[in-house]
């Protein structure tokens, strides 16, 4: 497990003669993201809006209406005892399977640049893979609490659930969605590595893990024609390159301070999906380094306080909510730093979304539900009589 004495304790605010309801930390970041994240949408989506005949401000209301609905789940979470999660942990396996296949069979399954990655329901279209990274590590949460001894001991506790996450994996593979299986096979390292596996086997591990990683890149053109054009851009700047080319642009022209809200040139059409794959770069050239630097700092405070969150669990011995804290901001903190890497040209282009701040209801809705566990986890250390007498009048002793 994490070293839970080199974590700082998470921030009590006195409020009459209780402590705050929730970690103010998080909060302020998880609001400042929101926040943002509605006024870069609006931003960075005018043009594409206006181009297809909308009001231009169409991206942002489906945006907030995403953010609502988001705000519906995040309570639903809140509200919820992490031992009836515990419970669900392996049901939410086989649901993340079930969602994942779904995609793949004709006429449930909705095509789109290419990807089988949209499960239609009725009217409405939903991205399978945002929901299943979470029900993954509901899963990975409730194993390490099962065979805790397992995984902290032996090898084979530390593979069984590699073998069984690699299902999912190779669902999102055939999908494909590369950059979703990247950031869940990473996760679910770091995850078994603070449920208290050995350095040793988890770099051995680790290492055949993003090795086989590496192989199936290679063996796909279009994934291996990525990997080149990531190598040198410049190379082919108006075909393969085109992309990273113009995010480098965006970054070059953002200079310290920006050009300015809504002053972005590289979102008329010189950036491909500047509202989602690419919302960062439109960041970067309208608020510069001093915002890209704040969005940089955000995460970083989340990430920070999922794992405070976890390691004050850990210290109550409540062993499923601390690993699932740490996947959760594992999660969180990974997708933005593969999304952000993308970006500025340190990683070859994936199309993953900015948590909170991309457009998509899919990915908003199911960071929400994230973040909502997240609070439910601190609100339940912060005050464990409380939520074990709300726990036991609802759901019986």
């Amino acid at each position: 497990m994490i070293p839970t004495a080199a974590l700082p304790a998470s921030p009590e605010v006195s409020v009459g003669r209780g402590k705050h309801p929730c970690d103010v930390y998080l909060l302020t970041a998880f609001a400042g993201l929101v926040i943002l994240g509605l006024v870069m949408v609006a931003s960075a989506s005018v043009t594409a809006a206006e181009k297809d005949g909308r009001d231009a401000l169409y991206f942002l209301w489906r945006q907030a209406v995403s953010v609502g609905l988001g705000f519906g789940v995040a309570y639903a979470g809140l509200r919820t005892p992490t031992r009836v999660l515990c419970k669900l942990s392996t049901f939410a396996l086989f649901l993340a399977i079930a969602l994942l296949a779904a995609v793949l069979v004709p006429g449930l399954g909705v095509e789109s640049h290419g990807a089988m990655r949209w499960l239609r329901v009725g009217p409405v279209s939903f991205q399978t893979s945002e929901v299943a990274k979470v029900l993954a590590i509901l899963y990975l949460a409730g194993f390490i609490d099962r065979h805790a001894e397992a995984v902290r001991a032996t090898t084979s506790g530390l593979l069984r659930p590699i073998a069984v996450l690699t299902i999912l994996c190779m669902l999102l593979y055939v999908e494909p969605d590369y950059g979703a299986m990247v950031v869940l096979i990473a996760t679910t390292l770091g995850m078994l590595f603070l449920g208290g596996a050995s350095m040793a086997r988890f770099l051995a591990v680790g290492s055949l893990a993003f090795a086989a990683l590496g192989v199936l890149a290679v063996i796909r053109p279009h994934s291996l024609a990525r990997i080149i054009n990531f190598m040198d851009p410049l190379a082919n700047p108006l075909s393969g390159g085109f992309q990273l080319t113009q995010a480098l642009i965006a970054f070059g022209r953002g200079e310290w301070f920006g050009v300015g809200l809504g002053g972005s040139v590289q979102k008329l059409f010189y950036l491909p999906e500047a509202h989602t794959d690419f919302i960062f770069a439109v960041i970067a050239e309208e608020l510069g380094l001093l915002g890209t630097i704040s969005c940089i700092a955000t995460f970083i405070v989340i990430v920070w306080r999922a794992f405070v969150i976890g390691a004050k669990a850990e210290r109550a011995g409540c062993v499923f909510s601390a690993n699932l804290a740490y996947g959760l901001g594992l999660l969180i903190g990974l997708q933005a730093f593969v999304h952000m890497g993308v970006n500025m040209g340190a990683l070859p282009t994936k199309g993953l979304t900015l948590p909170l701040v991309s457009y998509g209801g899919n990915s908003m809705i199911a960071t929400f539900a994230a973040f909502g566990l997240l609070f439910r986890i601190d609100r339940e250390t912060r005050f464990p009589a409380r939520s074990a007498a709300r726990t036991r009048g609802r759901y019986g002793a």
